[in-house]
């Protein structure tokens, strides 16, 4: 009997709920395995202390929860989380880079900018990583954790000045995505697209979490029920055509035109003339934070999505409609 593959993660991690919801998703033998309680074995593993962690049953070892889907998807293919259309397929791939990129920021400051969210997301993970721990060290551990997070928000672009656009930002997305979800069980129709995977677990790790939690609960019912059945997806239906899809979906794609990928494009400006910080004119006010290696590749893999993905038929008028064409080419 093949072993099953092996997952190092955790349920406060969104990468590795993501990665999980996958694996879920094919039906693939798996085993969940919390990073804390087998931390010799990741460390043995692992070339970054970064979860997920996935070790396939040839024995590999894979990170990094975007590349690492798209090498297991080509190898389990069944049933696919690309839209048979090739210009809704790369309109999935730029969604999902949205969520794993731009979601992930709205989610790491609602998680460690108000006191009352930082006090229960360090302490849950404390517990996470001692479970069965005394309360004077699993308090210990959450000042600890506490300490690290908070002066780790400074990497997001999160401070005293930029919050009121990172809570325009979330108020935003959930008054865009509501609608859409209120019509369908996924991004793009009956089945998960890779577009959900990437931004269903920002949401659900925001669920977590009072402030976000609160507001998910009471002004969007609808995109709070899809991160849950993000959980455990299922193919309930075909993907959509764009006609179907166009009318409460492509407020999604504007809003990654006027935010996401300028932000993104600014970064990786800033990255290549080697400056310290970079500020980006978004609608609201200026952005500022350090520039981020790892958003700059993504964006290089991701125009390289788009320059394969070119010929498919209806893709750039979509894309120049949205104001995203112009960071991508």
């Amino acid at each position: 009997m093949t072993a099953p593959y092996r997952i190092f993660g955790s349920e406060m991690s969104p990468y590795s709920v993501k990665v999980r919801a996958w694996f879920r998703y094919k039906a693939l033998p798996h085993l969940w395995l919390q990073r804390a309680w087998h931390s010799d074995e990741f460390k043995a593993r692992a070339r970054l202390p970064l979860i997920p962690l996935v070790i396939t049953p040839d024995d590999r070892a894979l990170q990094d929860s975007t590349p690492l889907i798209e090498t297991l998807e080509a190898e389990n293919p069944e049933p696919s989380i690309h839209p048979e259309d090739p210009a809704l397929r790369f309109l999935s791939a730029l969604i999902e880079e949205y969520g794993d990129e731009w979601g992930n920021k709205l989610m790491f400051h609602n998680r460690w900018h108000a006191e009352v969210d930082r006090r229960g997301a360090a302490l849950g993970l404390a517990r996470a990583f001692d479970p069965d721990g005394a309360p004077e060290a699993v308090g210990a551990a959450a000042e600890k954790i506490y300490e690290r997070m908070v002066g780790r928000l400074h990497f997001t672009g999160s401070s005293p000045q930029t919050a009121p656009l990172i809570a325009r930002y979330f108020d935003d997305l959930l008054a865009i995505l509501e609608p859409h979800l209120a019509a369908r069980k996924y991004l793009f129709g009956g089945r998960p697209a890779f577009a959900d995977f990437g931004l269903a677990p920002q949401v659900y790790t925001m669920s977590q979490d009072p402030t976000s939690a609160s507001a998910l609960r009471v002004r969007a019912p609808n995109m709070l029920a899809w991160s849950f059945r993000m959980l455990e997806p299922r193919n309930d239906g075909p993907f959509e055509s764009w006609d179907s899809l166009s009318e409460t979906l492509t407020p999604l794609l504007a809003n990654a035109g006027a935010f996401f990928l300028p932000w993104s494009r600014a970064n990786s400006d800033a990255l290549e003339a080697g400056a310290e910080s970079f500020s980006v004119d978004l609608p609201g006010g200026a952005y500022v934070q350090g520039p981020q290696k790892y958003h700059a590749r993504s964006l290089i893999a991701l125009r390289q999505k788009h320059a394969a993905a070119k010929g498919a038929p209806g893709l750039d008028a979509i894309l120049a409609a949205t104001g995203c064409l112009r960071w991508l080419e």
